[in-house]
């Protein structure tokens, strides 16, 4: 695969990771992370495998980024408030 994969899989990092901030939940998060993640292996070189090898491993990149960012924020369960105990304006 040539450099100019590598920058078309940034803009696509790059569109999804729009598609999360428009549909946020970290649903695309994790794809967003692993596609701008595989972007820069390509741009530098690093990672040459043909491309069904490349989505295969970006789809497992992908849940392995989902599931670390699930557990840093911790999920929340259905029905779950946030509840505030201050007040922005004091």
């Amino acid at each position: 695969m040539s450099a100019l994969n590598g920058w078309l899989w940034l803009v696509a990092a790059l569109v999804i990771a729009t598609i999360e901030l428009l549909l946020p939940g970290w649903i695309f998060m994790g794809l967003a992370g692993a596609v701008g993640i595989m972007a820069v292996l390509l741009i530098t070189g690093v990672w040459t495998a043909s491309l069904p090898v490349t989505l295969v491993v970006t789809a497992v990149m992908s849940a392995v980024i989902w599931f670390a960012l699930r557990r840093i924020a911790g999920p929340r369960s259905a029905g779950e408030k946030k509840i505030w105990t201050r007040d922005i304006n004091d």
